[in-house]
């Protein structure tokens, strides 16, 4: 179809389905977690963060590294029939858990993870593009991680389904903090002239160790106190590394500081983790730290510059994008926070943190649909 984009680079169906379906998936949980639904949307807590982790998050990341290993390789990535492929496992993936055919579901859930593997192993090996070969190694624990959730659930294994989750979470979080280790410094400075922001190679080791070592604590299942360590570790070096990148020079261009709130989320997380590994507040408020702080506010905030930057449109955000990152920074301080003054404000949390959640990803599904399926600004491919 002339003037129709969708199928020429991997960000631009997935940016839109996350989208779509994060806004519509949540929507509906709060609707069913506070009883206004006349059935069941999903069967319980697990599946919702399965469809948030290993659905949203990973449809994100899979737009991410398909558009972004183009770039580092210089070798195409899928394009036309074999992103429609892709994306079309995914989508069968979302359908296929609210349905009775667990197998099925187990198998395209877990596929989809190996397939995008292949899908950015093919061009990093072409290249030789050995810094990055880790992304197909995590991609594929991933894959595994979702299959022995499903193996769980089906009673096949006899291990707690929640500790896929837990795995699946850590993975995630090591993922979003090499990347933004190598992009928000390099968008702060580029972005914000004369932000100063730097990095120190030992501080680089040690905040990416930490989160392997809580991984392999989480894996293990040690116990809380040992965790709480660990994660409070991790608290100091991730936080250093967020002062080292000048957050505060930021604060007069949003394409830039969404990226630094949504790392200081990673920063709160780690900090309640700790507390609750210590029997200080429930471990729910933890989880949404990162998952509604950071990976919402990072996601958001990389689908956004990523969309702009490969449609060659201005890296600038106005009033709309700005809009959407105040709302879903409101709907992480909402979650996270008003558990925590009261047990009372539990629900009421939960409610308008969805709604706000919803709106934040349903108005930029609705402003990026013209930018996401139109072709780029300058005429060139992608």
């Amino acid at each position: 179809m002339a003037g129709f984009a969708l199928w020429q680079l991997g960000f631009r169906p997935f940016y839109l389905l996350a989208s779509i379906f994060s806004a519509s998936s949540v929507l509906l949980w709060t609707a069913q977690y506070s009883g206004w639904l006349p059935a069941a949307y999903l069967q319980g807590p697990i599946w919702h963060g399965h469809e948030m982790l290993f659905g949203y998050t990973l449809a994100v990341v899979a737009g991410f590294l398909l558009t972004a290993v183009r770039a580092w390789t210089g070798q195409p990535t899928a394009v036309g029939m074999p992103l429609l492929a892709l994306a079309t496992l995914w989508l069968a993936g979302r359908v296929l858990v609210l349905t009775s055919w667990g197998a099925l579901a187990a198998v395209v859930n877990a596929a989809f993870p190996v397939a995008l593997a292949v899908a950015i192993g093919i061009p990093l090996w072409r290249s030789r593009n050995v810094r990055n070969y880790f992304f197909v190694g995590l991609l594929l624990l991933m894959g595994a991680l979702v299959a022995v959730l499903h193996l769980a659930l089906l009673g096949i294994f006899e291990l707690p389904p929640r500790l896929s989750l837990v795995l699946g979470l850590d993975v995630m979080l090591f993922i979003m903090v090499v990347m933004g280790g190598r992009v928000i410094p390099m968008f702060t400075n580029n972005g914000v002239p004369g932000a100063g922001a730097t990095r120190q190679a030992l501080l680089e080791k040690l905040a990416l160790g930490s989160v392997l070592l809580l991984f392999v604590a989480d894996l293990l299942q040690l116990s809380s106190s040992i965790v709480a360590v660990i994660a409070l570790a991790a608290a100091l070096a991730h936080g250093v590394r967020l002062y080292l990148w000048r957050s505060w020079r930021t604060l007069s261009t949003p394409l830039v500081w969404i990226l630094h709130a949504a790392y200081a989320w990673i920063v709160v997380y780690l900090a309640l983790r700790a507390m609750s590994g210590l029997g200080l507040l429930a471990e729910s408020s933890a989880i949404h730290a990162l998952t509604v702080g950071a990976i919402g506010g990072l996601t958001l905030g990389m689908m956004t510059r990523t969309a702009r930057g490969h449609t060659a449109r201005p890296l600038v955000a106005d009033g709309f994008e700005l809009t959407c990152f105040l709302l879903i920074q409101l709907a992480a301080l909402v979650r996270v926070l008003g558990p925590m003054v009261s047990s009372a404000w539990y629900l009421p949390s939960v409610q308008v943190s969805g709604v706000l959640w919803a709106a934040a990803f349903g108005l930029y599904a609705l402003g990026y649909w013209p930018v996401l399926t139109r072709p780029r600004l300058d005429g060139k491919p992608g």
